[in-house]
């Protein structure tokens, strides 16, 4: 059940399950966005079409605000949702973070068990970023608040164990468990060789990445320059720059990320706030790289000394680690036996098979009560 507009185009196949919305139409196995998300959805590609400058301008929200974490679905999207959940009468259902929570707290909804997936806990987040000195949306989200868009869910699944760890403080009448993304290992062809000297890095035009390159290129590019490295951009981060120093290739959208990421010799995440679990250095792992990254862009990860992640807190060390890692980058198999020991799909979705088991059970038992 999608509530929002986030369809990336306005007729596509999707074969997994049903869909339904207040924005789509299902016709077979095809996923059809009505007028009014069509229109959102050819804005959206419009909007990456303008130029760097124009596009950063017409970026900035109207109210000042840095960065948008989420939005609370409209009264409408509510009523749509209530009724679809009252024709469907479902055993669970899944909530997408506590954007999607005020759905959970109607009292004529309570036949179903809930399960909220977290993602991040979104009032340190913006403690971070608000910190960094940048404005966010929604202003002022505060631990209180966030308790009690979460008190509503029966179970809760964290990304990553900190997190799990600071949810079943704030809720400790709900299961909490850890699910992070799962990463499934994709190695390099045999005789397909790294490129010395090659940076990647991934990421949307969201605050954190653009923060975080802002720092990367005022700080660290300068002293990494004469030395052969280059430097691709993946993602809607390139293009969201303005100016972009020689040596760095902005790569956009990429239907593929194996060829670009098993031809890299090294990744980095230089990031400065955020909170959750970096996905993206999951993607680099996978494909057999090493991240250099900061102490923020790691919160979460299990330790290990066998971990694929060199961590820089300073511009100095970022740039020195950077220039020894990238001139003999690593073998690919460390990185993949990292996440193929943590982050395996059995390891990622124990925890929720086990809410889902109990789920079923309670029910089983409510029957025969019944009876």
């Amino acid at each position: 059940m999608l509530v929002g507009m986030r369809l990336t185009v306005p007729l596509g196949r999707y074969e997994l399950a049903p869909v339904t919305g207040p924005h789509v139409r299902s016709i077979g196995a095809y996923i059809m966005a009505t007028p009014l998300a069509v229109g959102k959805i050819f804005s959206r590609k419009l909007f990456r079409c303008l130029p760097p400058v124009l596009a950063g301008t017409l970026r900035h929200p109207k109210d000042g605000s840095g960065a948008v974490l989420g939005k609370f679905p409209k009264l409408t999207e509510i009523r749509w949702l209530k009724q679809a959940l009252e024709k469907l009468k479902p055993e669970a259902v899944l909530i997408d973070t506590i954007f999607r929570a005020p759905i959970l707290a109607d009292s004529e909804l309570g036949w179903f068990s809930r399960i909220l997936i977290a993602h991040d806990v979104f009032y340190r987040r913006v403690e971070a970023l608000e910190a960094a000195g940048y404005h966010v949306q929604p202003e002022g989200l505060t631990r209180q608040q966030e308790t009690r868009l979460l008190m509503h869910a029966a179970h809760i699944a964290a990304i990553q164990p900190e997190e799990a760890g600071l949810l079943r403080e704030m809720c400790p009448q709900a299961n909490v468990f850890t699910a992070p993304m799962p990463a499934l290992p994709c190695p390099p062809a045999v005789g397909v060789k790294k490129l010395v000297g090659r940076l990647v890095f991934i990421g949307s035009d969201s605050l954190p990445n653009l923060d975080g390159l802002r720092w990367f290129f005022t700080e660290i590019w300068p002293l990494l320059r004469g030395h052969g490295v280059t430097l691709d951009l993946i993602g809607d981060c390139g293009p969201a720059l303005r100016r972009l120093p020689p040596g760095v290739n902005i790569l956009g959208r990429v239907p593929n990320l194996a060829p670009i990421l098993h031809r890299a010799a090294l990744a980095i995440s230089p990031l400065r706030a955020g909170s959750g679990l970096k996905i993206k250095l999951l993607d680099y792992a996978r494909h057999g790289l090493f991240t250099v990254a900061t102490s923020p862009s790691l919160q979460g990860f299990h330790d290990d000394v066998e971990a694929p992640f060199i961590v820089a807190g300073s511009a100095s060390m970022f740039a020195e680690a950077v220039l020894r890692h990238v001139a003999a980058p690593q073998p690919p198999h460390a990185a993949i036996a990292y996440v193929a020991r943590y982050y395996s799909t059995e390891n990622a979705f124990a925890g929720l098979r086990a809410a889902l088991s109990t789920i079923k059970s309670q029910q089983k038992q409510t029957i025969k009560s019944a009876d």
